[in-house]
């Protein structure tokens, strides 16, 4: 049976694969971070992603662990990794209308799946790991299996996904957000975008025989002939017009307010602890997904231990176990039983989870944005490069913080 990465879902977990990562984040990651070793042999890596995702540990909590011991110049290719999250989400914000194209668009590739016999039977082999591209059969048992992937084997299997198989990246972005523990609309949406070429126009990314072979210690070594190498870019449409970074709603502390949790962010202290005349709290139960078809059991059922693990850690706070929510009816019913004059809720970035706060209008909706996102979204206003310029200047305002409350 494969061996599984070890993700518990809770946040003990959480800051325990914090500590134990913390000693490796500078020179050891550096040099280790891009060989993917196989199931249950991925120490070159932080294994963090899953939590992160759902800020079961935030980016500052990880960011002031990892200077608490290196220096910015040796945990800096670490440092940049932990940005990249945060250049997606905000990149994604600034242009929702991508996200809203890719769903247009899957949707259309499914329909395609059931209409076109031979699109379907490789969709499926690539979906069962069954294409006779080892390596590429191996990363998907693997990801169905663990609900994780080394991020190198993600660009390769995303690149063999498009360039030699030939299938539709949106069914294969698809795939991983049904599949993965840490699957993000924004880092998953537009790393499958930028593997094609549509992300930076005209530059993609190509799997190479002899780059699987060296970072897999040659675990695989794909025949010349097995991968596609020649492929050019794919093209699309430019993205649209980029709209202004969001900067939140401050919410009145003296109004009574019902409290709506979801897993975008679970870890809400910061929102607790600030004042709030709390009359009821609510969770949003991971109902709402990323795709049309059906998440992967083990991905719905880790997203809703640990909701319930981070309800049961604040409900001092939140006046005891929250309500649990599915439906906006169960929402509007339950608000209107508080007597509630505000909903706070903690920012949701594009997704679904947004898509459901965007239908409640039953009374005003106060989504609170986190320090680190308003600081440093509005800079993802083109690649990441330039983004990566204000990276030292963030840090220091991390740093310079009293504290970090999860």
């Amino acid at each position: 049976m494969m061996a599984s990465p070890s993700f518990r879902p809770d946040r003990a977990a959480a800051l325990e694969a914090l500590r134990r990562f913390v000693p490796l984040a500078g020179r050891d990651y550096a040099a280790r971070r891009n060989f993917d070793l196989g199931p249950g042999a991925h120490d070159g890596v932080s294994q963090l992603s899953p939590y992160l995702r759902h800020r079961i540990v935030s980016e500052e909590e990880v960011l002031t662990a990892v200077l608490g011991r290196h220096s910015p110049q040796a945990a800096e290719k670490f440092v940049q990794e932990v940005f990249w999250r945060t250049y997606w989400k905000g990149w994604l914000e600034m242009r929702p209308g991508v996200w809203r194209e890719y769903q247009r668009d899957l949707r259309r590739r499914l329909d395609e799946v059931q209409t076109q016999s031979g699109l379907r039977r490789m969709w499926e082999a690539a979906c069962l790991g069954q294409t006779r591209v080892d390596c590429f059969d191996a990363w998907t048992r693997e990801l169905v299996a663990t609900g994780y992937l080394h991020n190198h084997a993600r660009m390769w299997f995303a690149s063999i996904w498009i360039f030699t198989l030939r299938l539709p990246w949106e069914l294969g972005a698809d795939f991983f957000l049904r599949h993965l523990l840490d699957g993000d609309p924004a880092s998953n949406t537009l790393s499958w975008r930028w593997v094609a070429g549509l992300q930076t126009p005209g530059k993609h990314y190509l799997a190479r025989p002899d780059n699987i072979a060296k970072y897999t210690e040659g675990r695989f070594s794909p025949a010349a002939g097995d991968l596609n190498t020649a492929a050019r870019p794919l093209e699309g449409a430019p993205p649209p017009v980029r709209q202004l970074a969001p900067v939140g709603t401050p919410f009145d502390p003296d109004l009574k307010t019902a409290f709506l949790l979801h897993d975008e962010d679970l870890s809400p202290g910061w929102i607790l602890q600030s004042g709030i005349n709390l009359v009821g709290s609510a969770v949003l139960t991971p109902r709402t997904t990323f795709t049309p078809l059906a998440p992967a059991p083990n991905v719905t059922a880790f997203r809703l231990s640990l909701l319930r693990e981070m309800a049961g850690r604040w409900q001092e706070r939140l006046g005891g176990l929250p309500r649990q929510i599915e439906t906006i009816s169960e929402l509007t019913t339950w608000l209107k039983e508080t007597g509630a004059e505000q909903l706070v809720t903690p920012y949701a970035p594009v997704g679904p989870v947004a898509d459901f706060l965007a239908e409640i209008h039953d009374l005003p909706v106060l989504q609170q944005l986190r320090p680190h996102d308003a600081r440093a979204w509005p800079f993802a206003t083109a690649g990441f490069f330039k983004f990566r310029k204000q990276i030292p200047q963030l840090l220091l305002e991390i740093r310079g913080l009293t504290g970090t409350r999860p």
